[in-house]
């Protein structure tokens, strides 16, 4: 009977996947248009761009637009793997075949023991609530390495530390997969071989691998960041900045931006505080803390990042998902709140995009309650994590019990 309805478990979630995705690739090849701006634009205008760029064996060193790690120019090349298709139409393909690629990972793990098919079903559903952005972006790519990294975990810690060594080369936030990896184990110092020798090889063969560094230092706040809804309620009380297309993103610039971007990254030093002690106090690790781990340190600073770009919750759906392909794992409620918060995010873009760039009470509202399923998500999953690896302090025995403690064995 198991059997038969893991079966039917099995054929329900490939179903689902499969029409949930259809929808997807239909959006994102236009023959259904999904409402709001054209966020496929991205891939035919600025990544195409990148790529005639980055065939000359350089990178894109004059475009403040490119602020990714050097390994990122591999998914903008890669649609030349399929020279039958125009540069998008390639484009959507590969990310595809890089969400198969990641359910593939998750059934897989999903049906060994211990295990369950619950971390699959996040990622089924997820990913569609985001709407076609998930395709049009290279996120789902990189989610791709770190899901498989966090898969690779404590059995094969030399495979994880390479595959989130090459995920950060080419968006740096897998690197917060290592957090929860333990320090014997080789993953680190694979980690670290892998980032060194692909800056290296980067460094030498393409000319402006590392100009991305300097292309930040004059950012706003994003529109659609925890700290934009300081200047959505401003700009009814006649604050003076205005809101522009500003290093890729739409932006908060004028009075106090500096201020509040600063309060954005302490918070997300504060987080890292935080994650630096529970390293240091946890004493309990399981097969799904490493999972666990990352996905909470992925939260955090997604949720404090003074940019909040749809996409990223494409690697919040992920490690999500890994983390409930555990049994064991206590991230089912933050996991929730996630999707939640995907599904707001759909609405605020790009669906209703226009009431957030205006400010008006829809846009303010959206953006208030995606970012606050955010916020509860971090703090929920901080607290399941804490709870299940550091051991509780001892109390110390009151006068009259530690008493009684040293005459019984006397007596005895």
């Amino acid at each position: 009977m198991e059997t038969t309805g893991a079966r039917r478990s099995l054929t329900c979630l490939l179903i689902t996947w499969g029409v949930t995705r259809l929808l997807l690739l239909l959006f994102v090849f236009k023959v259904y248009v999904f409402p709001g701006p054209d966020v496929t634009s991205d891939v035919s205008v600025i990544y195409q761009d990148w790529y005639d760029v980055l065939r000359t064996g350089t990178f894109p060193q004059d475009d403040v637009t490119w602020q990714y790690p050097p390994a990122a120019a591999l998914p903008i090349l890669s649609p030349a793997l399929l020279p039958g298709l125009d540069y998008a139409s390639a484009f959507f393909v590969l990310a595809f075949l890089a969400d198969l690629v990641v359910l593939a990972l998750l059934v897989y793990a999903g049906l060994r023991p211990d295990k369950r098919l619950r971390g699959a079903w996040v990622w089924v559903a997820g990913v569609p609530l985001l709407g076609p952005t998930g395709y049009a972006r290279y996120d789902v790519m990189v989610t791709a390495v770190a899901v498989a990294a966090l898969l690779a975990g404590s059995r094969h810690p030399r495979a994880m530390g390479a595959l989130a060594g090459f995920g950060a080369m080419l968006k740096v936030w897998p690197a917060l997969l290592l957090l929860g990896a333990r320090r014997r184990g080789g993953s680190w110092a694979a980690a670290a071989m892998t980032v060194s020798g692909l800056a290296a090889l980067f460094a030498v063969a393409m000319p402006g691998a590392f100009a991305f560094l300097t292309f930040q230092r004059d950012r706003g706040t994003e529109v659609e960041s925890l700290g934009s809804l300081v200047f959505h309620v401003a700009r009814h009380h006649g604050w003076g900045g205005e809101v522009l297309l500003n290093y890729g993103s739409v932006e908060f610039l004028g009075p106090w931006v500096n201020i509040v971007s600063t309060a954005a990254l302490a918070l997300t030093g504060m987080a890292f505080g935080w994650l630096l002690l529970w390293r240091l106090l946890a004493t309990r690790f399981e097969a799904h803390t490493m999972a666990d781990a990352a996905f909470v340190a992925v939260l955090m600073f997604t949720t404090t990042s003074r940019v909040i770009s749809p996409q990223y919750l494409v690697w919040l759906v992920g490690l999500a998902a890994v983390c409930l392909c555990f049994r064991a794992s206590r991230m089912g409620g933050p996991a929730g709140l996630v999707l939640a918060a995907c599904f707001v995010t759909v609405l605020e873009f790009p669906l209703w995009f226009a009431h957030v760039v205006a400010s008006d009470p829809l846009g303010v509202t959206l953006l208030a309650v995606r970012n606050g399923l955010l916020v509860l998500a971090s703090l929920a999953a901080a607290r399941v994590l804490w709870r299940a690896t550091v051991p509780k302090p001892v109390e110390p025995l009151a006068p009259d019990h530690a008493a009684r403690a040293e005459e019984e064995p006397a007596s005895s």
